[in-house]
Formats: structure tokens, sequence, C-alpha cells
């Protein structure tokens, strides 16, 4: 998680509670979370053609004189994707933004699949945009935090999207949305729709440590649907079935908090995960991570692109610390780190100075 990307002159923070892991299996995306990426139709495999470059970007210019900002090339794709260019603020508005120094303090292992890209990119689109007067500084007197109105949230998603085209070229945009949004996002055939009251989930999240490539794993699930397509067709439709079952799961849990629907979310996580593994995202490092937390009766499923990176195990409310500290003691031994995190937190969040921990003020300090 970031904690903080700031400008050094306001003593403001930036703090997405986004990136990319998912406490849910199949499409359902609360806070940092996912469908393995390329392994469902439709979800992650078209795209906006060639990677995007600087040269695709508005010119600062543009924005500073007030004008409709758009981006110079392939508009018309991006936008028949659900994600229109991000407009410019109305004339007047923005001012000239000086030279500034920006400083990231993160928590997210980057290339693990977590979104850390995203992350950045939505906090350092709020921070220029908060900066220049496109958007409203939120934060007032006395205040520890504090968040941008919903329009204004949209125009730091657009541009936070922007910024994922050039590090990746053909992103999804659910990765920046859920930075932006927070809680839990369903992402279907490019449409993102947030869910509506879901509940704040206990995760132990595991990086393998494997290095793995999303584009050569999108590649193998194509040419496995390809080659195979009575056989996968049906799994990947099961999957989304997955995703359906886990979404109305999540969605009756704050009305009634109670333990039945944790058995329910479990069985969930271990059929996805055996899906995963026949679309062929699988890895022996994600087997083993299933296995050790299975020994300690813990429910673990991969996320992001598979084929290493992380997984993410599910906690109930009356999990045993000491079951928790048993499984990170054993998941270590195999070389793996472990952190016990939340998911469908709120997203991009203004902070002042004084709401930081000890440990983000210290790495500000030495700047």
């Amino acid at each position: 998680m970031i904690e903080g990307g700031r400008l050094r002159r306001p003593s403001e923070v930036l703090r997405p509670a986004g990136g990319d892991v998912g406490a849910e299996p199949g499409a359902v995306r609360p806070r940092e979370g996912d469908p393995p990426r390329g392994a469902r139709r439709g979800a992650r495999q078209g795209g906006l053609g060639r990677g995007a470059g600087p040269e695709d970007l508005p010119p600062p210019a543009a924005l500073q004189r007030g004008q409709r900002v758009r981006p110079l090339a392939r508009r018309r794709r991006g936008e028949e994707l659900g994600h229109p260019s991000p407009p410019g603020p109305a004339e007047g508005v923005c001012r000239d933004v000086p030279s500034v120094d920006i400083l990231v303090w993160s928590e997210l292992p980057t290339g693990a699949g977590l979104g850390s890209s995203a992350a950045y990119a939505v906090c350092l689109a709020a921070a220029l945009l908060t900066a220049c007067g496109a958007i409203s500084c939120p934060l007032k007197e006395g205040e520890s935090t504090a968040r941008w109105t919903e329009e204004e949230l949209t125009l730091i998603n657009s541009w936070a999207f922007q910024g994922e085209r050039v590090i990746h070229g053909n992103p999804s945009g659910v990765d920046n949305a859920v930075g932006t949004w927070g809680g839990a996002l369903r992402y279907q055939s490019g449409k993102i729709t947030p869910l509506k009251r879901v509940p704040t989930l206990r995760i132990l999240l595991t990086n393998t440590k494997v290095p793995r490539s999303t584009k050569v794993l999108v590649a193998g699930v194509k040419e496995k649907i390809l080659k195979f397509p009575a056989i996968m067709n049906p799994v990947l439709d099961s999957i989304d079935a997955i995703s359906q079952e886990c979404q109305s799961v999540l969605e009756a849990m704050p009305a009634n908090p109670s333990l039945e629907y944790y058995p329910v979310l479990e069985e969930l996580f271990d059929i996805n995960q055996h899906h995963l593994n026949v679309i062929g995202v699988g890895h022996p490092s994600l087997d083993r991570l299933c296995r050790v937390t299975a020994s300690h009766g813990l429910h673990s499923k991969l996320t992001g692109a598979g084929g290493g990176g992380c997984g993410i195990t599910l906690l109930r409310p009356d999990t045993s610390p000491l079951a928790v500290e048993a499984a990170k003691r054993d998941l270590c031994a195999c070389g793996f780190e472990c952190w016990e995190t939340n998911i469908g937190a709120p997203g991009v969040t203004l902070h002042s100075s004084s709401s930081l921990n000890a440990e983000v003020l210290h790495a500000l300090s030495e700047s």
C-alpha cells in the first residue's frame, strides 16, 4: 500500500487503498483484487493496440491553458473500451505547477501482481491535479483524512489510466479504478461496476517471489482456448459463475454478519484455484502455498496473473491468532513473504502529516 506520495510543498499525503489483490475468486475485485489476468474471456485479453508511450499523452501546456484535454493518439479505441480520455478543467481553473519533488513510500512489492503501478499512478494523478487546481484540496483544518468528490475521483481515475497505458500498453483499467474508488469492483467484458455494501475481509497475503510474465501467461491461456475450446470454455464459464456467486455472498454479508458465509467463500476459493490450474496459470510455488495454509485449516488461491507471484488466504473473524502465526512461520520457511492485511478499504485518500505513522514520517523526513 502506498503510504505516501506527496508534493513537498503541502503537508499532505495521498494514500490509495487499492492495487491488485483479490479476496474473492473470479472477477470481483475488492480493494486489491483480481481475476487472473487473461484467464477470463473478455478480461484483459483485448487491448488498445501497441503499447502507449509518452507521445500519446496530452501536452502539459494544454492542461494549463484550460483546454479540453485528450490524448493525441488512439483516443477512439480507449473510449470504445469504456475509458474516455480525461477531460480538462474549466477555463481559468488550473494554475501553473512549480518544479516539485514527489516522494513515494510503498509497502507493495513491485512486479508481484499487486497493482503497485496503478497505486502509484492514482497517487501521482491526485497529487498533480490537486497541485494545479484542477481538483479541490478536500482536507479541512483539523481533519486527518479527506476524499474528493465523485466527479473529481473520476478525473483522477482517467489520468491514472493514462499512466497505466504508458506503463503496460493494454491495461484493463480495473487496477487504477480500484485504487481510486476502493471497496469492491466487478470487471466483466471491459465494464467496471462498483459493488455496494461489501464487508472488509482479513487476508494473509503471500509473495512467493517467483517472477512471471503476464504476457506469456495470457498467451498460454489463449492458446489453450483455441486448441481445446470445448474443454476450456466451460471452465471459463464456471470461473464466471464462481465470481457471480462470490458477489452475491459479499453483498449479503454486511446485512447479516454471520460466520456462515465464510465456509462458502473458502469453498469458492478452492474451486477457483483448481480452475486456474486447469487453464494454465498455476505454479508449483502456489500449490505449495495452498498446501501449507491448508495444513492450518486455511484456504488460499492465487492472485494477479498467476504463474508465481502472490496468493491470498482468507482469514475468518474467529481464526486463531496462533494458527495464523503458525501458517506465516511455515510460509516464511518456504522462502515466501507474508503480510496480514484487509480488503474492501476506501480508495485514494488525502492524509494530513499528523495522521501518518512514525515509519512513514521518518522516511519522508530523511528525503
